[in-house]
């Protein structure tokens, strides 16, 4: 799971949405009383994501240089905004801060952004004198006052005040790895990544004023101290410390060493990582002699932070078994392996329900099962829970407070019941671990109990337990209705109502879902109603939910996540776009968000090309002329984001517009492309953080995406050579994983998807075959289709999920076992596992699976583009990659079913 999600969901039930929309929008978390103080005459004021800021008019400010951040905790920030406003504003000091204790709490919260944490207020001195005075002041006038260490800065004195040299204003660069990040200029004018990581850096070019050097030192002078450890290596970090392996050297024990940074690493009760781990040693010694947890080796302090010292626990984590042993990751796993696996699964499930009944004999209650927390034996025999920082004795009656999102218990739930529900959830996850789907709906507990019931021979009362657990209490699913006001207009909400006849979302029931997938064109207009149900036209971030990444620069508007995406796949599936989305596309592109990247699915260029198919040339121009009219050199190679897909937009547009200088443009990202892949040299295998990615998105396929069609259009032979290296270099990246498919390998997994796996390069392969033949390529395509057949994928998305899987299946001409109706047929229905009605209509989650999500690359039009692909009359295409001449007819693989039906051969 990435952490950052959660912070998403709290202002949405059903979708990611902005954490300051919370106190925006829904009251629950109210401002401030400074943050309500009137703007004072001859300032403005302005509010940005999670901060509100205030500037006088005539200020004067450099684009960059050092400047001051206060920290604050959750019960002395409304004191610091007061002493820090009531300082600036007579002085006529720019400043800004978080304005709401939600908000506020987010930022310092246990998975918050680890570099940003603990920053309450920012103050920029109009030069290195003035920052002097101010950091002086604040610190005598903030004296004392508490608050988190901000990790990045260089702490001045004892107190809340850090410096930092940065940004002032928004600019942005393209970084060394290919991505846009915030800019600051270096000595010669150039601008370079503003370094914004958990650790104090000062720039190359820039002299560490005098003033600073005292607290330079005072922070070098902090040493590890003499404590009886060896620490050998770091498992992870969080907000709130890190967690590390060890060695006892008065021993030679083998130790856990857990840290605890005070004021930060809040849980949802405020509780910060001290107060946690402190709550874990005295639960754990209130546990200590049972074999199921581990025993508490000692507790000390090291500056202001806080060790607990742990027995270390041979063995794996219950999800490290998924991989190597659930038999869904094969095409057609026999009966022995399904029994075989249930087995497991039966004995796995008593052994942690063993444990759990252990420590509530001691009056513990756990609050945190989840799959991570749970230690597997090497022989398999026995299991140890881990990680009791959320534990609590009975009497003391506390609600959860940290959660796995597919495990966390409703409100209502309190005591053992928290760990009764998990133990719930468990029972379905060790079968099908999708149950984060519960926090948008209770009822698909009981929709993926059937489906395991059908696919494993477990016994129908293990699952009927699990479901009557999880949904007691629950009223059930939200009423059929119309679109909320303002979320469509007025012809989304007579299209939704008209599609409201007939559909049955009325719980777990053999229609759980309202559609079949495989209906098509009743899934088509299905998905195509939630889509427009959930259109939000008075906002301007964004017009349709998506993924989180929709709130960055320019991410409300682009193909992967934003409007244009989403009407694209409308279009290539033949429902109607509205026109007032289209309308809004064009008022948010008159002037782009600043800091709106260049690339194709993120970006500019991508939304420029959709425009131009939509019938707005002149925009899509207008748009094209700002792409190449900023620097390139330093742009990553690949489709998504960079050269590559940048390339194709232009050269597509050339084409549609006549507009030749375009076309010229082209064959400069593919002069550009080439000089980078020249110039990075052999790809490394595995695919390691640092190193170049493989895949369709990010990798070498991309590329070749890039030469492939410009080989066609010119008919020069150098750059079909040029497609050729570039596939070889992704598929030196590519291993052969179980049931002999090929797939991208990460070190630490292996990756059949569309976006980053092996089935993106496949897609390619597919390309370059119409052209040459390649014994190697013919080999890796067979492969791939092989990676393409899994029963069981984690998300239904199209970029990371089964989603892609049904669009390469639909399009590859490889012809065989694996690219029949019946197997496309049956990846189709594996996208019912993750789907999810909404207002009467079939919907998908995004990423994480924790909320639905309407976007190309996470959503429901990304699951709408890859099912137009395999059943409209005129398959729908994924851009650049228009369908190709199949062995086979599609005919059987779409009609009117009932869900989940059992695919016949």
């Amino acid at each position: 799971m990435s952490k950052g999600y959660a912070v998403f969901c709290d202002a949405d039930r059903r979708f990611y949405d902005a954490p300051h929309r919370i106190s925006d929008d829904n009251g629950r978390a109210g401002g401030y009383e400074t943050a309500r103080r009137p703007v004072p005459e001859g300032w403005q004021s302005h509010r940005s994501g999670d901060w509100l800021a205030f500037r006088p008019l005539d200020a004067k400010l450099p684009y960059q240089g050092w400047k001051i951040h206060v920290s604050a905790c959750l019960d002395n920030a409304e004191r610091i905004a007061e002493k820090v406003w009531d300082y600036c504003v007579p002085r006529g000091i720019a400043f800004k801060f978080v304005p709401s204790r939600y908000l506020l709490h987010n930022r310092n919260a246990k998975y918050a952004e680890r570099a940003g944490s603990g920053k309450f207020v920012t103050v920029y001195p109009a030069d290195d004198e003035q920052c002097r005075t101010i950091a002086e002041d604040l610190d005598e006038l903030l004296a004392g006052e508490p608050g988190p260490y901000i990790l990045s800065d260089l702490r001045w004195g004892n107190g809340p005040v850090y410096l930092r040299y940065g940004s002032f204003t928004e600019r942005h660069c393209y970084g060394a790895d290919g991505e846009l990040r915030p800019a600051v200029e270096d000595a010669g004018g150039r601008l370079v990544p503003d370094r914004r990581e958990p650790s104090f850096h000062v720039p190359d070019w820039i002299t560490l004023p005098d003033f600073l050097g005292p607290h330079l030192a005072a922070r070098n002078a902090t040493k590890l101290g003499s404590i009886p450890y060896r620490i050998e290596k770091a498992l992870h970090f969080s907000n709130g410390g890190g967690v590390y392996v060890g060695t006892d050297t008065r021993t030679g024990e083998k130790v856990v060493l857990k840290e605890g940074r005070p004021h930060a690493g809040l849980a949802a009760d405020g509780a910060d990582a001290v107060t946690r781990l402190r709550r874990e040693k005295e639960a754990l010694e209130q546990l200590s002699g049972l074999p199921c947890t581990p025993e508490v080796r000692d507790w000390f302090s090291l500056g202001d932070h806080w060790f607990l010292v742990l027995q270390y626990i041979e063995g794996k984590p219950l999800n490290g078994f998924f991989a190597r042993r659930h038999p869904l990751i094969e095409a057609d796993p026999g009966p022995e392996r399904l029994a075989e696996y249930t087995g497991w699964a039966l004995r796995m499930h008593r052994l942690v329900e063993e444990a759990v009944e252990a420590i509530h004999g001691r009056g513990i209650v756990f609050n945190d099962l989840h799959l991570f927390n749970i230690m597997v034996a090497e022989d398999e025999s026995s299991v140890v829970l881990l990680d009791f920082e959320a534990a609590a004795h009975i009497d003391e009656g506390r609600r959860q407070t940290v959660a796995n999102p597919g495990f966390v218990a409703p409100a209502d739930r309190r005591g053992f019941d928290v760990d009764r529900y998990a133990l719930a959830c468990l029972r379905i996850a060790l079968f099908l671990p999708l149950t984060s789907l519960f926090a948008v709906d209770r009822g698909k507990a009981a929709h993926l109990a059937r489906i395991a019931a059908r696919e494993f021979p477990v016994p129908r009362e293990f699952l009927d337990t699990a479901v009557e657990e999880i949904t007691r209490g629950w009223p059930g699913p939200e009423p059929v209705g119309a679109a909320p006001d303002g979320a469509a207009g007025e012809a989304a909400r007579e299209t939704v109502q008209e599609g409201t006849a007939g559909a049955t979302a009325d719980g777990p029931g053999e229609d759980y879902l309202p559609v079949h997938p495989a209906d098509w064109p009743r899934s088509r207009d299905s998905m195509v109603r939630a889509v427009l149900a959930s259109a939000t036209p008075e906002r301007t971030d964004r017009l349709f939910p998506g993924d989180i990444a929709q709130f960055a620069p320019g991410g409300g508007v682009c193909l992967a996540h934003g409007a244009a995406g989403v009407l694209y796949a409308l279009s290539e599936t033949g429902a109607e776009r509205p026109a007032q989305a289209e309308e809004w596309l064009l008022r948010q592109t008159e002037q782009p968000a600043s800091g709106t990247p260049l690339g194709f699915y993120d970006g500019l260029s991508g939304v420029a090309w959709a425009l131009e198919r939509f019938g707005h040339p002149d925009r899509a121009l207008k748009l094209a002329e700002t792409v190449v009219g900023q620097p390139w050199a330093d742009i990553a190679p690949d489709l998504h984001s960079g050269l590559a897909g940048i390339g194709l937009a232009l050269d597509s547009l050339a084409a549609a517009t006549g507009e030749s200088a375009l076309h010229d443009a082209a064959l400069r990202c593919a002069r550009l492309v080439a000089d980078k892949a020249e110039r990075s040299g052999p790809r490394k295998l595995p695919v390691t953080k640092g190193s170049p990615r493989a895949g369709l998105l990010y990798g070498s396929a991309g590329q070749a995406l890039l030469f492939l069609r410009l080989y066609e259009r010119t008919g020069d032979s150098a750059l079909l050579d040029l497609a050729a290296e570039a596939l070889r270099r992704d598929l030196d990246c590519c291993v052969t994983g179980i049931g002999g498919g090929l797939q991208v390998d990460e070190g630490w997994r292996t990756m059949p998807y569309l976006g980053a796996g092996s089935v993106g390069i496949g897609m390619v392969l597919d390309d370059y075959a119409a052209h040459r033949t390649d014994e190697r390529f013919e080999q890796a395509r067979r492969d791939i289709v092989r990676a393409a057949q899994a029963k069981f994928y984690a998300q239904p998305a199209l970029f990371r999920g089964a989603a892609g899987m049904v669009l390469h299946l639909a399009r590859t001409t490889v012809g065989g076992p694996g690219t029949q109706d019946a197997d496309l047929r049956r990846q189709i229905d594996s996208m019912t596992w993750g789907a999810v009605p909404y207002r009467g209509q079939l919907a998908f989650p995004g990423e994480q699976m924790m909320r639905l999500s309407m976007d190309l690359a996470t959503g429901t039009a990304g699951c709408l583009l890859a099912l137009g692909a395999a059943l409209h009359d005129t398959p729908a295409r994924l851009p650049f990659l228009p369908p190709l001449r199949r062995p086979q007819s599609r005919s059987s693989a779409r009609g009117t079913v009932k869900e989940n039906p059992v695919p016949t051969e």
